[in-house]
């Protein structure tokens, strides 16, 4: 190490003249190109790459090999040779006046051809670290001694290690800048504040602040009002008594707010607990209960509720108040094996966010809004917490429920938990008595350890909701209690711990993980692709997140537009964000739709920004079992410039396409296992959900075994496009043309491939 060091010492040595660009090289990728050309390296550092030594330490070679690995993980103080360790190797000494041991002690360098500096970038991308016969099969290929085709490599490696520190630091040094930016924003915000008592402007507020924002501001201050008397109102009532299911030593750490809240929500602590414990008695009799409770239908296979039998049973009080709401009742329970531990598992439902992060399709918005009870142990046996969530399909034409419940998690023996959510009347119409509309009867699942890693799931989900108009496409799906029953918690629980599994595994078969040489590349891919379909299902429900306004296609499609401005989010481009959904019934199987839609061979066929250009696939990723999972990165060849990323999750009950443009070099970056969190994605796509009329017989269909027990499919069509790159510009007529294009051409040309354009 000594002897390198000495060669490489040249820091005062002035630049060479020579500045021919070596990265007109195919071999060598753009991306990591303009980042040498950043930092002013460009002709050092590549000609270090194009140069091996001939005489060197054997044994240095060899240290170098075990700290270059281009992971994520492989992260850590030791840092390997940067690219200003090459500059100037192998130079001549200008001013002799180095002595006679410092130049026998100098590198020889021998400079390799194109054609053997190409074949060695073919292998480095297959292989970054070949193996010692691959090497000497390279080298007889070559003519190069195997030590050159050694010391290549492990240069090589140094290299990319380098480039990789010098674009981690820039994006660090920029998020940095960012930070800065908005910290200095908030200081002046907080200058220019509205008045706390009343809400009204100040003089000194900012005159372009819109009118949006002030109201905001006022409503804001209008609830800390509240806040502080709902504080002197608490004060006025003394605790109430602690539950009898927790612990007396941990009375004070059990205690929450609703100890509190006698003479506000009208109930105490000890009543709630008395509610839950009943629920759970009842859903652990709705779980395992057979007939006459459950029967199950002839035509569609699904177990029905005999609710005169459940009335009976449980001693129900259904009288519904004279002039009253007219109400439905929605009940259903499927049984499933996942793949996840039951620890883990029961975690995900004590955690919020990772409960919504399970059904992101399902779920819009969750929060715990108190603790009741904080269990007991490290495993929170006996937790109760009162909850709220936004549940969603992925189209704007239904409508979202809300709902406040009580969640009681319970380990009923040492294989077996059960998780109850259950709706409590006096407490959630005095937080808002519009979430009545839709209420939880005794719901949750029964969670059973099967060992090795596998658990079964009985999901018992019943509803009780206003009737309100849905959309006649949608209005079978959901009458009939698909939307939001039990199979569809079922399967899409079961997609995501596949997921979970395939994404921790380290020994994925070559054929599941083509395209990408590392684990860590693999890993970065899935993180990225799960944002994107993340971000995609946030963006085309009927949320709150979303303010959604009707216009007219082209050929007659209903067309559903929204916007939104993103500021500092880093993962979306910054601006104005248009987004335009559509949903249209099609006489074609849900599973051959998918198929159909998911193939990149045909993809030229209905995205009419290929151009009609072929699409090639760069990697594929499996995460799950069924051939439709997987994600992966295509080339548009049409359009030289345009990687596309792909996510495709199906199951049992629904199926997502999602897709978005990336930049190149970032896409590399993140191939090679760095952090992807910064790289911008704004996803498209498409949700198929069946028609919820299974007897149909099949129209079209891929799959033999389904023609007799699908029906139609109810297809999404959504496209988001930066409108503005500024946020605060307004939307114009031709932006919106734009996206009523994209979606008329698409549904069109899809009904044009699958011959049903009378649908």
């Amino acid at each position: 190490m000594t002897d390198l060091a000495m060669g490489v010492d040249m820091s005062n040595t002035p630049p060479n003249s020579r500045t021919k660009d070596y990265f007109a090289s195919p071999a060598l990728s753009l991306s990591l190109a303009g980042i040498f050309r950043e930092h002013g390296g460009t002709a050092a550092a590549a000609e270090a790459a194009n140069m091996e030594v001939e005489e060197g330490d054997e044994g240095s070679g060899g240290r170098k090999d075990d700290t270059v690995e281009i992971s994520s993980e492989n992260s850590g103080p030791a840092r390997s040779r940067s690219d200003d360790e090459f500059d100037g190797e192998g130079e001549p000494d200008d001013d002799g006046d180095g002595d006679k041991s410092k130049k026998k002690k100098r590198k020889k360098y021998h400079r390799h051809t194109a054609e053997q500096i190409r074949e060695m970038e073919a292998l480095f991308k297959e292989s970054p670290h070949p193996d010692e016969k691959q090497r000497q099969q390279l080298s007889k290929q070559l003519g190069l001694a195997p030590r050159q085709v050694k010391f290549w490599f492990q240069n090589r490696r140094t290299q990319i290690k380098a480039i990789q520190e010098r674009h981690e630091n820039s994006l660090l040094k920029t998020e940095m800048e960012r930070l800065r930016d908005d910290n200095k924003a908030l200081r002046e915000q907080i200058n220019k504040s509205c008045c706390p008592n009343c809400g009204t402007a100040t003089v000194t507020r900012d005159a372009n602040m819109t009118s949006e924002e002030q109201q905001l501001r006022i409503e804001n201050a209008k609830l800390k009002a509240e806040v502080e008397k709902l504080r002197a109102t608490i004060k006025k009532y003394p605790p109430g008594g602690s539950s009898p299911s927790c612990s007396a030593g941990n009375d004070q750490e059990n205690r929450s707010s609703l100890d509190f809240y006698t003479g506000i929500f009208g109930l105490e602590k000890s009543r709630i607990m008395e509610i839950v414990n009943q629920a759970m008695d009842e859903l652990v009799k709705m779980a395992t209960a057979g007939e006459p409770l459950w029967v199950r239908s002839v035509e569609t296979g699904r177990e029905i509720l005999n609710y005169d039998v459940y009335l009976k049973e449980f001693g129900v009080n259904d009288n519904n108040p004279s002039g009253g709401p007219r109400r439905t009742i929605e009940a259903s329970r499927e049984i499933g094996g996942v793949f996840v531990d039951l620890p883990k598992l029961v975690q995900s439902f004590l955690d919020v966010n990772q409960w919504k992060e399970m059904f992101p399709g399902m779920i819009s918005k969750a929060a715990t809004v108190d603790v009741i009870c904080n269990g007991e142990g490290d495993d929170k046996n006996g937790v109760v917490q009162l909850m709220f969530a936004e549940m969603q399909m992925l189209t704007p034409m239904v409508p979202t429920r809300e709902v406040y419940f009580v969640r009681f998690c319970k380990q009923l023996n040492a294989e077996q938990w059960a998780i109850v959510d259950v709706s409590i009347e006096k407490v959630e119409e005095n937080i808002d008595a519009s979430l009545v509309k839709c209420r939880k009867r005794p719901s949750g699942c029964i969670i059973e350890d099967k060992s090795n890693g596998h658990c079964k799931v009985t999901w018992v989900e019943h509803l009780e909701c206003q009737k309100s108009t849905i959309h006649t496409m949608y209005r079978t799906f959901v009458n009939s209690g698909l939307a939001f029953g039990a199979r569809h918690w079922i399967a899409t629980l079961q997609l995501q711990c596949e997921r979970l599994v395939f994404f921790m595994a380290t020994n994925v078969p070559m054929k599941d993980s083509t395209g990408v040489a590392t684990l860590a590349g693999r890993k970065s891919i899935l993180k990225l692709a799960q944002r994107m379909t993340w971000s995609f299902c946030r963006a085309i429900a009927a949320s709150s997140y979303n303010t959604w306004s009707k216009a007219s296609g082209k050929t007659g499609e209903d067309i559903r537009i929204s916007s939104r401005k993103n500021l500092n989010e880093p993962g979306e481009p910054h601006g104005v964000i248009l987004c335009a959904v559509s949903s249209v019934w099609l006489p074609v199987s849900p599973h051959a739709l998918f198929d159909f839609l998911r193939d990149e061979t045909r993809r030229s066929e209905w995205d009419i920004i290929s151009n009609g250009g072929s699409v090639e696939s760069i990697a594929n990723l499996a995460k799950g079992q069924d051939r439709g999972n997987a994600v992966t990165i295509q080339r548009v060849k049409s359009k030289e410039n345009m990687w596309v990323l792909q996510d495709c999750c199906t199951n049992a009950f629904e199926s997502m396409i999602v897709y978005a443009p990336v930049d190149i070099a970032g896409m590399q970056s993140v191939m090679s296992g760095c952090d992807s969190s910064n790289l911008v994605v704004l996803p498209s796509g498409f949700s198929i959900l069946p028609d919820g009329v299974e007897s149909r017989p099949q129209v079209i269909t891929s799959r033999q075994e389904e023609k007799s027990t699908e029906g139609g499919s109810l297809l999404t069509v959504a496209f988001q496009v930066l409108a503005n790159s500024s946020p605060t510009a307004k939307l114009t007529m031709e932006s919106l043309d734009s996206v009523n294009t994209l979606i008329s051409c698409t549904l069109k040309n899809i009904k044009t491939t699958l011959q049903c354009e009378d649908s």
